[in-house]
């Protein structure tokens, strides 16, 4: 993998390549197909070096995240998946991505493990999280991880009160108009290869001892499970909520 450097980079965020065995410093055009970037804006990652303008950059302070965060207490739909509660939940991401819900648990005040499989994409999210810590308080109750989520689930010994499952899923209508953001992070999944592995974390999953599974579905999506206890329905998503 190659790094085209345009600015001095962080000690942090170069940290945060650990998992890359072989990480390739360049100052002039890379040569690889696809390949990160990193300049005053922080790290980003071009996936085809013929597009080299169509990059993933991940920003928690600014975009539609960061307005989200600013009206959490909107975002009712995850409220209501958790629960009413007075307590401080402890949550356990096993498909973290981009984190676009954990930053809504924490924002609501719940500690999360988050995990995420793919290398590209943690290192773009652990660089976000860098970035952002100083003005984000909440991001000290985040413990994130890049692994294999039922694995790392497996070898904890704590109890969590939920598990969240976002798996990636192809698209219900072709004619729907797809998100750049979503079409780049398939295509680092493919370039991974970490396809069509998302159902069969979900089965895994299922098959453990667990408090509270929340399945984060689109509205139309079949219902591969019968023992569903609630669901919350949104616009575009549901949420399935199953209870051990």
């Amino acid at each position: 993998m190659q790094i085209f450097i345009k600015d001095d980079i962080t000690k942090e965020t170069y940290e945060s390549f650990a998992n890359f065995s072989k990480l390739e410093k360049v100052k002039d055009k890379p040569s690889a197909n696809n390949y990160f970037v990193y300049d005053s804006n922080g790290l980003s990652f071009v996936k085809d070096s013929k597009n080299p303008k169509e990059v993933l950059h991940i920003d928690f302070l600014s975009g539609t995240l960061g307005w989200r965060l600013k009206r959490v207490n909107h975002e009712r739909n995850l409220r209501k998946a958790l629960g009413k509660t007075d307590k401080q939940l402890s949550i356990y991401d096993s498909t973290a991505g981009l984190l676009t819900d954990t930053m809504i648990f924490l924002s609501l005040g719940h500690k999360v493990v988050a995990v995420e499989q793919s290398k590209i994409i943690y290192s773009l999210v652990k660089d976000a999280i860098l970035r952002a810590k100083d003005k984000i308080p909440e991001l000290k109750n985040l413990i994130f991880l890049n692994d294999n989520s039922l694995e790392v689930y497996k070898s904890m010994s704590k109890e969590f009160d939920v598990i969240y499952l976002d798996p990636m899923y192809p698209s219900l209508n072709k004619k729907n108009k797809k998100s750049g953001r979503l079409e780049n992070i398939k295509k680092i999944l493919e370039i991974e290869n970490f396809t069509n592995c998302g159902e069969n974390l979900v089965k895994d999953f299922f098959e453990l001892e667990y408090k509270k599974i929340i399945l984060k579905r689109p509205l139309k999506f079949r219902k591969n499970y019968s023992n569903i206890n609630y669901q919350v329905f949104g616009k575009t998503t549901r949420f399935d909520i199953y209870l051990w």
